[in-house]
């Protein structure tokens, strides 16, 4: 099964409602899709989303790398020489992580193909079905709590609150949601690196005083700042993710052997797909560190390539794949199946993806 072409497309899906956060507002996914052609007429898949503001990935950085390194660097390759084309890979261009990982999900795509296997199953094949929380953006503290029963209402038992605008409001958005949704619903919450290290402390002693019994917090401080986010994590009862600080298997070992943080939260589009993820997932193992399993702003495609390495790992314990929930309509055939908060992988080989619906095309 030799790489013959690799072939690159836009998507464009409008999402439900706006997706607020103390970083940005966004109202559309607009993704990278990659299909990796081979000899033996198999497709590979795969996706990234142009996430700036986290990743430091625009469209054009995307584009860049698949056209100028990546593509010169792996077509002709067989993928039976899987781990090879993998180090080749993160080799031929430094960072842009987000084009790698479209290129690494679409290889482990014909991977599973290759050996006619579900992905999960040849990563590990721990579970099938998976729970995902959802995202409640940050907003006035009514629109909040409004959001939060809605979703409830739908069926979801984690929410996933997107805090970090202003410390004082946040609190009242915390304490609405709380108020409407009760105790029997999981509440996390998310400052995407909101608040500074002091700020963040005082926040959230007062969050634990009002007893809103809060699951975890995830990225208090900037990404940058581990001494600030293991300051918070030893001053503060509420257990601490790390989100933005772990990029590589690097990150997370710092993170890992100081205890800057009481989780690790992993997204593909910044280990640079499922080979690094997989790196730190293991290392987790070893320091006995639960693991969440997150997304960007994206579409089925990576989703379900996240879903697959959650469902094969048991020291993911935490799901946030609620991209696909979030856009108005899916745009994409086949892969795993998203029912509100359950999901559901495909016993098709690899991703089991099938394509992209041509109107979503741009």
């Amino acid at each position: 099964m030799k790489i013959t072409d690799i072939e690159i497309s836009s998507i464009s899906v409008p999402l439900k409602r706006p997706f607020k956060t103390s970083l940005r507002t966004v109202n559309s996914v607009e993704d990278i899709v990659v299909m990796i052609k081979t000899d033996s007429g198999n497709v590979g898949f795969g996706e990234a989303p142009p996430t700036g503001v986290i990743t430091g990935d625009t469209k054009g950085a995307i584009l860049g790398a698949i056209d100028d390194h990546i593509k010169k660097t792996i077509i002709g390759m067989d993928v039976e020489h899987f781990e090879e084309i993998l180090i080749k890979l993160n080799r031929c261009i430094v960072n842009n992580t987000s084009a790698k990982a479209a290129i690494d999900i679409a290889l482990y795509d014909l991977y599973g193909q290759l050996y006619k296997t579900p992905l999960y199953k040849l990563l590990g094949g721990y579970k099938k079905e998976l729970i995902t929380d959802i995202t409640i953006s940050v907003n006035e503290p009514n629109e909040m709590a409004k959001d939060s029963l809605h979703a409830i209402g739908l069926g979801y038992k984690t929410l996933k609150v997107k805090v970090g605008k202003d410390s004082r409001t946040d609190i009242l958005r915390l304490k609405a949601v709380r108020d409407i949704v009760g105790y029997d619903i999981n509440i996390r919450i998310d400052a995407n690196q909101g608040w500074k290290p002091k700020e963040a402390i005082l926040t959230l002693r007062k969050i634990e005083d009002a007893g809103l019994n809060i699951e975890f917090v995830e990225q208090p401080v900037d990404a940058h700042d581990i001494e600030g986010l293991k300051f918070v994590t030893d001053n503060i009862s509420i257990p601490v993710m790390a989100d933005e600080s772990v990029f590589s298997p690097m990150d997370a070992l710092k993170i890992l052997q100081t205890h800057a943080a009481d989780f690790i939260n992993i997204k593909l589009m910044k280990t640079g797909g499922i080979y690094n993820a997989s790196k730190i997932c293991s290392m987790a193992e070893i320091y006995g560190t639960q693991c969440m399993i997150g997304c960007m702003l994206e579409s089925k495609i990576s989703v379900t390539a996240a879903a697959h390495l959650a469902s094969a790992k048991s020291i993911i314990t935490k799901i946030d794949l609620d991209g696909p929930i979030l856009c108005s309509e899916d745009p994409i055939i086949g892969g795993a199946v998203f029912n509100e908060s359950f999901i559901e992988l495909s016993t098709a080989p690899g991703l089991g993806i099938k394509g992209v619906k041509s109107n979503f095309l741009v």
